[in-house]
C-alpha cells in the first residue's frame, strides 16, 4: 500500500494512493498514519480491506498539499557514510561500524514544502536517502533478517545538511542536520510488502534540472536489515520511528571547488524507485 497524509500543516488527514493513481480518503477508516496504526495489524487489515473494496471516497488532488506521510514521529535516527561511493567521493574510509546521529522530528516537512537555507549558511547541501519506518518495537535484535521483519515501510527522505555547521563548528554533526525544514519526507509511506528487497532501489537527485546523484541501495555499506539490528543494540526502536539510511555519491561536499552549495531560488527534485518523487524550492530563512 501507498499511505500518505494530505492537507494543511497540522491538519493533515490520512489517504491512500490506489493502483490507478487515484487519491482515496482514509479518514473514515483510521484517524491517521502513525506508529499506532503501523503496530496494529487489525487496523492495517481494515485499511487493506477498504482499499480492495474500491469504495473509499476519491479525493480531488487539485491544489491539495501532500504532507509528511507519517505523523507523530518518535525519533529520526540517521546513518552517516553508508554508501561506498559516497565515502570515496568525500575521501573517507568506510566506517567499521555504522555512524549514528539524530535529526529532531520537527525537522520533517512535506515532500513539496519550501526548504529554508539557514541564516549565515554558506554550505547547505543535498542528500537523497531511503527512510525506513519501524512497525514493531525493536530491541537487541539478533539478525539482519529480524531487522527487516521490524520494518513497516519505506519513504523518500531528503537529509538536507549544512556542512560548515556540521563539520567546521566543533562538536557533533547535529548542528548541521537539525535546521528548520531539513527533512522533507514522502510523498508516500510504501509498505514493506510492496517494496520487497530494499537493496535494489535506485536513488536520484537533481538540482535546477541537473542530475547530481544517481545511485543504488546496493552500494550501502550496511544494508537495511543490518542497520535496524545494529541500532537496536543501543536504543529501543518503536513503531513510528524513522531511520535515514545514508546517501550515495554526488553531494556538493564531494564536488571540486567551487562546490555548488544550495542558495535561495534553487530547486531540488529527488526520487527513489517505487517510493515517489519530491520537489522543493529553497528560500532564505
Amino acid at each position: 500500500m501507498k499511505l500518505l497524509r494530505v492537507g494543511t500543516p497540522g491538519a493533515e488527514r490520512p489517504a491512500l494512493l490506489d493502483p490507478e493513481g487515484i487519491l482515496r480518503d482514509l479518514s473514515g477508516v483510521v484517524p491517521d498514519v502513525d506508529g499506532t496504526l503501523l503496530a496494529d495489524e487489525a487496523a492495517l487489515g481494515r485499511v487493506r480491506a477498504a482499499a480492495e473494496s474500491g469504495e473509499l471516497p476519491a479525493l480531488d488532488a487539485t491544489g491539495l498539499r501532500i504532507g509528511p506521510p507519517l505523523a507523530r514521529i518518535g525519533k529520526i535516527v540517521c546513518i552517516g557514510l553508508n554508501y561506498h561511493d559516497h565515502a570515496r567521493e568525500t575521501g573517507a574510509e568506510p566506517p567499521p561500524e555504522p555512524v549514528v546521529f539524530f535529526k529532531a522530528a520537527d525537522t520533517v516537512v512535506g515532500p513539496y514544502d519550501t526548504v529554508l537555507v539557514p541564516r549565515r549558511s554558506a554550505k547547505t547541501d543535498w542528500e537523497v536517502e531511503l527512510a525506513v519506518v519501524i512497525g514493531r518495537t525493536a530491541r537487541y535484535l539478533e539478525s539482519a533478517e529480524a531487522g527487516l521483519a521490524h520494518v513497516a515501510g519505506y519513504a523518500v527522505a531528503h537529509d538536507v545538511s549544512e556542512r560548515e555547521f556540521q563539520l567546521e563548528r566543533g562538536g557533533t554533526w547535529d548542528k548541521g542536520k537539525n535546521c528548520e525544514t531539513f527533512n522533507p519526507l514522502g510523498p508516500w509511506l510504501v509498505t514493506a510488502d510492496e517494496v520487497g528487497d530494499p537493496q535494489g532501489l535506485s536513488l536520484k537527485l537533481w538540482v535546477n534540472g541537473e542530475l547530481k546523484q544517481d545511485g543504488t541501495t546496493a552500494e550501502q555499506i550496511f544494508p537495511v536489515g543490518e542497520v535496524v539490528r545494529y541500532v537496536s543494540q543501543f536504543m529501543t526502536l518503536y513503531p513510528g520511528d524513522v531511520i535515514n539510511t545514508g546517501t550515495p555519491a554526488g553531494v556538493a561536499l564531494g564536488a571540486p571547488e567551487p562546490k555548488p552549495y544550495l542558495r535561495a531560488g534553487d530547486v531540488v527534485e529527488l526520487e527513489i524507485s517505487g517510493l515517489g518523487r519530491q520537489r522543493q524550492e529553497f528560500k532564505d530563512a
